[in-house]
């Protein structure tokens, strides 16, 4: 079974952490983002994952060559010479997706967390007998995003509304499609979107259907949004996988620790908060709704609260980051230093506070 991973551009919301990797190698809970999809592809029987990919496809597969092989799994590049939407790549990988046995394959978006009920959508997708199945997830405010409107008794999908004023439904398109072969016949070579021009038409022949995403899901290619899907995960592996979470009087709640990180006395940890690989956190830390990514070491009395910290970054005595600060790679913050929100470019050293939200050339 093949798979294809919509990886895309250059991950423009997600700086400073992607000036220095790809987005799809940056760290969450303690893996690149893409490892989790491939893992979940790898355990549903899928043996070749393509990646669609315009931006540093270099990095990329180098950094990917280790997991090939511990894996167990061929991980190839299609790649874009200009941006092609989210159709334009599947014809484009079309020689590599289709291997004349009309086998079903998986479309992923990079950015998209989540439990990967890939399994039951196989399941889902044999007993409907349709040309397609897309995964669709509930949401809140549905007139923010694009709704599926579905026959709730089956699962056919009938429209797609986008940004509705009026309630129509509170399903959305939630990444991941598993599509016939036969759908790559729709798709001309040109940049095109699937949600847009290619599923309407299979909507309107009755061959789309939806499945409604069991667990949680979330779009992490923003920081807020990278925050919250690290809580929704954290809560998932607490019901499902509860001793990969770290427990003892030091931690509050979900928190997840790369067996290498160092701790020091008298920390208070969580909730919601990863710490990575190497990592050093010293006596009297406080450490909430934040990621620690590899390397980073954090002073004595220093507190963090509802940011990312990059890799090798550095951590003065008794600072305060908090309010979404984003440290690019190898940031120093000297001691006593109070950050409001700052965003701040890799290997800078900052030796005044920043009150307000701003970005740190």
């Amino acid at each position: 079974m093949k798979a294809l991973i919509l990886v895309g551009g250059f991950g423009t919301r997600l700086r400073p952490l992607t000036l220095s990797v790809p987005k799809p190698l940056v760290d969450f809970a303690n893996k690149p983002m893409i490892l989790h999809q491939i893992e979940a592809l790898k355990a549903v029987g899928v043996d070749e994952v393509v990646l669609a990919i315009n931006y540093q496809p270099e990095v990329m597969m180098n950094f990917l060559r280790d997991f090939e092989k511990s894996l167990g799994i061929k991980i190839t590049c299609s790649q874009e010479t200009e941006p092609m939407g989210t159709a334009g790549p599947l014809a484009l990988a079309r020689n590599k997706l289709d291997d004349g046995s009309g086998e079903a394959f998986f479309v992923l978006n990079s950015d998209v967390i989540s439990e990967y009920p890939l399994r039951q959508m196989v399941e889902f997708h044999k007993k409907h007998g349709g040309e397609a199945t897309i995964m669709v997830t509930k949401v809140d405010e549905p007139s923010k995003y694009g709704v599926v409107v579905m026959d709730e008794s089956n699962g056919c999908v009938q429209r797609f509304v986008e940004k509705p004023q009026q309630f129509v439904g509170n399903k959305i398109n939630a990444g991941i499609y598993l599509l016939s072969p036969k759908t790559l016949n729709r798709i001309e070579l040109r940049p095109t979107s699937i949600e847009k021009e290619v599923f309407p038409k299979i909507a309107a022949e009755k061959n789309l259907f939806a499945m409604v995403l069991p667990g949680f899901w979330m779009d992490i290619g923003q920081p807020r949004d990278y925050n919250t899907g690290l809580r929704l995960y954290l809560e998932s592996l607490r019901k499902k996988d509860p001793e990969r979470l770290a427990s003892g009087s030091t931690f509050l709640g979900n928190v997840i620790v790369d067996e290498s990180a160092k701790i020091g006395d008298g920390c208070l940890i969580g909730p919601d908060v990863s710490i990575g690989q190497g990592c050093t956190i010293e006596a009297g830390v406080r450490l909430s709704r934040c990621t620690i990514m590899r390397g980073v070491r954090v002073k004595k009395h220093a507190c963090i609260s509802g940011s990312i910290i990059g890799w090798h970054c550095t951590i003065g005595q008794w600072a305060r980051i908090e309010n979404m600060t984003v440290l690019g790679e190898d940031v120093r913050v000297s001691d006593e230093i109070f950050s409001n929100g700052g965003v701040v470019l890799p290997h800078k050293e900052i030796k005044t506070s920043i009150l307000k939200p701003e970005i740190v050339m």
